[in-house]
């Protein structure tokens, strides 16, 4: 929010300077971002008369003035404005200014053969507007030569650019910023009183119907006949400009005033358009949620399709108006308008924010509603604006109506308990220059007694406060920690000790968090690459009862919470090859959620999906891709597991309908199961647009973790090798096709007993002359001992054991 400094001087008593002033607020908490110093945009420009205006001897479009300036002769300045006339006073920019806002400094200069020694002013070389038709003229009488103009534009202001955390609601306001800034400076603050406005309810044909009081819990419709539409007063101008609000008129400019002050928003309908488009004689100004089909059109010219969510002003039902948000432009303020209603109502903050997010859009209004607006003064607020609508546009209030379901306003102040000695323990020690001590019970006291709270002592103790809450702070001090907040806030948290505790520990990771930092490293060695997507279902209606909904979700597609990470990789290796980047060999690691029985659920996955050629240069294969089979898919997990010392057993599996069913497996380590891995189904292939050779796999980082954190993996033992020669044996056999090559090796294995070094597949055929059923399978036996050369007489038995467990356990034909 943009605070004026000439303002704020108004309201509480600002010594400070305006660097100062920032600072302090910095430190609170309300970070200014910008000083902006309007000073400096007119220094030297003085007020001036215009005596005589002569046309330019050598231009038609310039004239030749003699301006007054208090001094000793008047000045002859060459001008092209069109409004230049005699007997007007305006602003001189004196040889030597600098208008920083045009780049321009002013020296004496010659225009078509005529010298020129200052310049007259509009509104856009003085920074005040974009643009501007010709000089401005000030509407004085009789104003003192020679003076500063700057106190008559509005230039002798400092605005601070302040930001104010979400909590603080009531810092969208001068009078919230006055509150603060005496709270922290110690000054008096003076609140604008409002005159005390007697309207009858019954005098009128107004009527008010709340259907949504909770959406609504107050609303007072006023009736104000006589109004007289002008430009607003150059103060009020001033004022809004300063805030960076632009004037439109005398009715609009007051609501936008009263909006900055209070940090109330108010809506002025047009009580004539009013009446039009609700039809009838009686006027019933309406609270209620909109329905499907209804549509508005709003102040910024759009019509919008209204919804469910969108809370509604109607008149006899009609929509005029999104509640809370913008105005309808068919009841707008204009011109000609003579009778209002003006709407001061309070609005629950939900209400707010889901109807402006349903339409897109987001005012001054709507910013504050959404943060909570001070229901204690709203009254205060109604009635300053009708006092200036009867000062500013000499209308009349007529008729006011309230619809008021608010609790007593005796609990929107709230008592909290405050413990004195529990403020030291959570704030800590103070520094007291060569000492440290403890915050004093009158520091705190005088702190919260800044904030406008009420401290009283509790009977048994006075070592516990019982601390009464304003009700502007009502909605921001709950509990007890937030009072402890305040008092460090306010007290300085500069002041505070920065001293580490006598005892600090090193820091360290976990070993889940070690364990997973070795599983990224070997997924980032096997080539794929690290992903992070939303914690959010790309298709919700896939999850079923399983799925976590979200109550009020950002938007539609993402309105559930992610069970599995394979959809948001798949749907990244798709836009990927959209978007021309190629296939897409990647990884992540995140968290997921469930429903189940006992509850709520939520772990962390990991998961992967590969399909794209590792080859760098493919000019041997003339430019072209190589798809990636499944058993070289199946290498680049095979050699995570390898990294990683853990033995993995592939079964067959064909429980997720997503993979190909013959070309999926689980994975079991230890007997626990790891995951799965296998071939996207081409059905899905089909409908995403995927190349046929795509490949996933999702795994359970628990068990994954679990097998890892073992003894003889986290602290492995050093394993000479042999220095002598290995003996290499070939087996082949025709095997059923059923029978997978992880049991026989699993056999063999078992068979072979120590002097087994290694054993792999090296061969397999299907096809002419290999049984029905069946297929040919050559696997290489490596022996080796530690102490000694293997002879025949070593191998030969082992060997032997082998071929006689196939053909036992597995009927195998055996072929050498």
């Amino acid at each position: 929010m943009r605070i004026s400094l000439s303002w704020l001087r108004e309201l509480v008593d600002v010594t400070i300077t305006p660097d100062v002033l920032a600072h302090t607020l910095t430190m609170a908490g309300f970070e200014v971002e910008d000083i902006e110093d309007r000073r400096t945009w007119a220094d030297g420009v003085v007020v001036g008369k215009v005596l005589s205006r002569e046309p330019h001897p050598n231009a038609d479009k310039l004239s030749v003035c003699q301006v007054d300036i208090g001094a000793s002769s008047p000045l002859n300045i060459v001008c092209g404005a069109s409004n230049a006339r005699a007997d007007i006073y305006v602003p001189i920019a004196t040889i030597g200014t600098f208008l920083p806002k045009i780049d321009l400094k002013i020296k004496p200069a010659k225009l078509r053969g005529v010298p020129s020694e200052g310049m007259i002013c509009s509104l856009a070389e003085l920074g005040l507007a974009k643009e501007s038709a010709g000089i401005h003229i000030f509407d004085l009488e009789n104003p003192k030569l020679g003076a500063d103009a700057r106190p008559l534009l509005g230039l002798d202001d400092v605005i601070l650019d302040l930001t104010s955390t979400a909590n603080r609601a009531d810092a969208l306001s001068m009078v919230g910023v006055a509150r603060e800034v005496a709270a922290l400076t110690g000054a008096t603050v003076r609140i604008p009183q409002a005159p005390e406005v007697s309207v009858p309810s019954e005098n009128g044909n107004l009527n008010l119907r709340i259907s949504a009081p909770q959406a609504c819990p107050a609303y007072i419709g006023t009736v104000i006949e006589g109004v007289k539409i002008a430009p607003s007063p150059a103060w009020l101008q001033q004022r809004l400009q300063s805030a960076g609000v632009r004037p439109i008129n005398n009715v609009v400019d007051i609501t936008n005033y009263i909006l900055l002050e209070w940090g109330q928003p108010l809506h002025a309908f047009d009580r004539d358009r009013l009446q039009s488009v609700a039809g009838g004689d009686s006027l019933t100004i309406g609270v209620r949620y909109g329905s499907q089909g209804e549509s508005l059109k709003t102040l910024d010219g759009q019509t919008r399709n209204l919804g469910t969510q969108s809370l509604l002003i109607t008149a006899n039902d009609k929509p005029v108006a999104l509640a809370g948000v913008m105005g309808g432009e068919e009841t707008e303020v204009y011109e000609g308008t003579m009778n209002l209603v003006l709407e001061a109502a309070l609005f629950d903050s939900v209400a707010i924010r889901r109807s402006a997010r349903g339409q897109g859009v987001r005012t001054e209004a709507s910013g504050r509603y959404e943060r909570g607006v001070n229901q204690a003064e709203l009254g205060i607020a109604c009635a300053r604006a009708i006092a200036l609508i009867g000062e500013l546009a000499s209308g009349q209030p007529v008729q006011q109506k309230i619809a008021d379901t608010r609790p007593d306003p005796a609990i929107w102040s709230r008592s909290i308990e405050l413990r004195l000695d529990r403020v030291n323990q959570i704030l800590g020690p103070i520094d007291l220059g060569e000492e440290i001590g403890d915050i004093q019970a009158k520091d705190m006291k005088r702190i919260l007694t800044a904030l406008g709270c009420q401290v009283n002592p509790v009977a048994d103790n006075e070592r516990v406060w019982k601390v009464t809450v304003p009700p502007y702070r009502y909605r921001d001090l709950e509990r007890e920690i937030d009072l402890i907040e305040e008092i460090a806030r306010l007290y300085g948290y500069d002041n505070f000790c920065d001293e580490l505790p006598s005892e600090s520990e090193a820091g360290y990771l976990s070993l889940d968090q070690q364990l997973t930092r070795q599983i990224r490293e070997a997924l980032r060695a096997a080539g794929l690459t690290e992903v992070m997507h939303y914690s959010y279902a790309v298709n919700a209606s896939a999850g079923g009862e399983r799925q976590v909904a979200i109550a009020n979700p950002m938007f539609s597609e993402y309105s559930a919470l992610r069970t599995e990470l394979v959809s948001g990789l798949i749907e990244a290796f798709q836009y990927n090859l959209e978007q021309g980047n190629g296939a897409l060999n990647a990884f992540e690691i995140g968290r997921i959620f469930w429903r189940e029985e006992e509850g709520l659920i939520e772990a962390d996955g990991l998961a992967g999906i590969i399909g794209g050629d590792p080859i760098i240069g493919k000019w041997t294969r003339g430019g072209k891709e190589q798809p990636m089979t499944w058993f070289e898919a199946k290498g680049v997990l095979e050699s995570v597991f390898q990294r990683l010392s853990l033995v993995v057993e592939y079964q067959p599996d064909r429980r997720d309908p997503r993979l190909h069913p013959g070309r999926t497996a689980s994975l079991w380590v230890q007997g626990n199961r790891l995951g799965t891995f296998g071939q996207l189904h081409p059905q899905l292939r089909q409908e995403r647009g995927l190349p046929d050779a795509v490949y996933a796999f999702e795994l359970d980082l628990d068990v994954f973790l679990e097998a890892l954190a073992e003894d003889e993996k986290l602290t492995p033992k050093l394993r000479t090798f042999s220095t002598y020669p290995a003996s290499d044996r070939d087996i082949a056999f025709f095997a059923p096709v059923q029978v997978t090559v992880a049991e026989i090796k699993k056999a063999i294995t078992k068979a072979a007993g120590a002097l087994l070094d290694s054993v792999e597949l090296f061969d397999e055929y299907r096809g002419e002359n290999v049984p029905e059923g069946q297929r040919s399978l050559a696997l290489r036996l490596v022996y080796r001992a530690s102490d000694r050369t293997l002879t025949d007489a070593d191998v030969d038995p082992v060997h032997n054991k082998v071929r006689e467990a196939l053909v036992e356990k597995f009927r195998v034909s055996l072929r050498s």
